[in-house]
């Protein structure tokens, strides 16, 4: 286990005894009880050390990075990435009995007729990894990327799955991946937030959950960016405050705040002080990354961003790679597009059409600037689609049994495929890989042990995975 920051001591040791001692009228005892503890060499009126300075992980790391594209409303796997001739051949017929016993749906009646993949499947790269004809831009970083064709989760809802894929847990209030990446190694951006959000399409079904610190110092929570004005509200100085006026209302602020530090030694007063902070960065830094005009015209093709300006996940895709190149060490993407239950054919070609050259370009990108090797590339949702029908005969309910993600980057085996699911699609029969397996694993490519990745809250030491994951050596380079 890591030892916990500074912060989490300190607040336990003044809650404890400094506040005790400071607000219980026993001043001489407090004052006694102080000279003690520095002779201890443990006076606690020492500020608290920087939350987000760089920490070194558990042992030598394969990535120190994350971009997370994470696609949620749960992509049909039989539609993309899962190619099962058995299914066309039984288009329209009753599932096998035996396929079915102890299932059940989310919403339809899984004796509801089987239903065939929508589009043609076929091979791509030096590798022949089979995808669909939906994804001609993935197909070309076929031989960069890892194919996870066997993930299973628990929760057949998407808020709940969704927080189960982020945090470990289908509960509100637990810590986010990223949060927890950001507790691990701390940031490299000097004017940045260390963890970024940006959000396309409806954003996410589990909200700010997804992305937040539940339990961890808000520090470590995700930051959104906007596509549109600001990229943080109130960003800019109202009228009347200029650049001199707010520096010197934040070093009186800063001093103030500190002084609360130094008694209470809550992490939450630290917090707020890096936001200030981080906040007056903010203001020169978010505009010079958020505008475009600078990258070249092929860049922008690339990506499929006509229009520099233009909202949406391909700009979202390039804004993401910028963030990496300034030492953001975690990006989320959320573009909630994905739940066809019904209108599956003209849904799922137009998210395909909305995403995959973007995708693929960022993996291209920063494969050509030299940061794919210690990146962390993940492309995925919350769980799959059934291979029964839903909605007359064009649609595909909630699947946790199986779906697929696909992975690149750093320490991840490319050009591979892992996992196998059975003739429908509907079973794991192969390499299994559980949502609590995958992020012990990526863990594990950032350097470290996830049974020790640990913060002590109500009474025990809580882990991204709980008590769970197992590391997946089959997808590791």
């Amino acid at each position: 286990m890591i030892p916990h920051d500074s912060l989490h001591d300190t607040r336990a040791r003044h809650l404890a005894r400094r506040w005790f001692l400071g607000e219980c009228g026993v001043g001489l005892a407090g004052m006694a009880a102080g000279t003690l503890f520095a002779r201890e060499g443990r006076a606690a009126a020492a500020p608290a050390a920087e939350p987000l300075a760089v920490k070194p992980p558990h042992f030598a790391p394969r990535a120190k990075r994350v971009v997370y594209m994470f696609q949620a409303g749960a992509p049909s796997h039989l539609e993309l990435f899962d190619w099962k001739p058995q299914l066309a051949k039984h288009d329209g017929k009753l599932p096998p009995a035996g396929l079915l016993d102890g299932y059940r749906a989310a919403f339809i009646n899984p004796n509801s007729a089987l239903l065939g993949p929508k589009f043609k499947f076929q091979s791509y790269g030096k590798a022949g990894i089979e995808m669909s004809e939906l994804l001609p831009h993935t197909g070309r970083i076929a031989d960069d990327i890892c194919l996870v064709r066997s993930m299973q989760t628990d929760a057949v809802n998407h808020a709940p799955a969704q927080i189960l894929m982020n945090t470990g847990s289908q509960q509100f209030g637990r810590p986010s991946f990223g949060a927890w990446t950001l507790y691990g190694l701390g940031s490299e951006a000097d004017d940045l937030p260390g963890f970024v959000v940006l959000t396309s399409a409806k954003g996410t079904s589990g909200g700010a959950s997804n992305y937040g610190a539940g339990f961890l110092p808000t520090v470590y929570g995700g930051i959104p960016l906007r596509t549109g004005g600001d990229p943080v509200l109130y960003l800019s100085n109202p009228k009347g405050i200029d650049r001199e006026t707010q520096r010197a209302s934040l070093d009186t602020l800063s001093r103030l705040n500190t002084l609360a530090l130094g008694r209470f030694g809550d992490p939450e007063i630290a917090a707020r002080i890096q936001a200030y902070e981080l906040a007056y960065k903010l203001q020169a830094s978010a505009p010079e990354l958020m505008n475009l005009a600078d990258e070249p015209k092929e860049t922008l093709d690339r990506y499929g961003l006509k229009d520099p300006g233009e909202a949406g996940y391909a700009r979202n895709c390039l804004l993401a790679r910028r963030l990496l190149e300034r030492g953001v060490r975690f990006v989320q993407l959320f573009h909630e597009a994905w739940d066809q239950h019904g209108n599956l054919t003209k849904g799922v070609k137009k998210n395909a059409l909305d995403t995959d050259q973007a995708s693929a370009a960022l993996v291209m990108d920063l494969k050509e600037r030299g940061l794919l090797d210690d990146t962390i590339v993940v492309w995925g949702g919350e769980f799959g689609r059934t291979p029964m029908v839903q909605g007359g005969s064009d649609g595909r309910d909630h699947h946790n049994r199986a779906f697929t993600m696909w992975l690149a980057g750093g320490g991840i085996k490319a050009g591979h495929v892992h996992g196998k699911t059975d003739d429908f699609g509907f079973n794991v029969v192969e390499a299994p890989v559980h949502v609590h397996d995958l992020n012990a694993t990526l863990l594990h490519l950032l350097g470290f042990d996830h049974t020790r990745l640990t913060y002590r809250v109500q009474g025990r030491d809580y882990r991204l995975t709980d008590v769970h994951g197992t590391l997946v050596k089959g997808i590791l380079a």
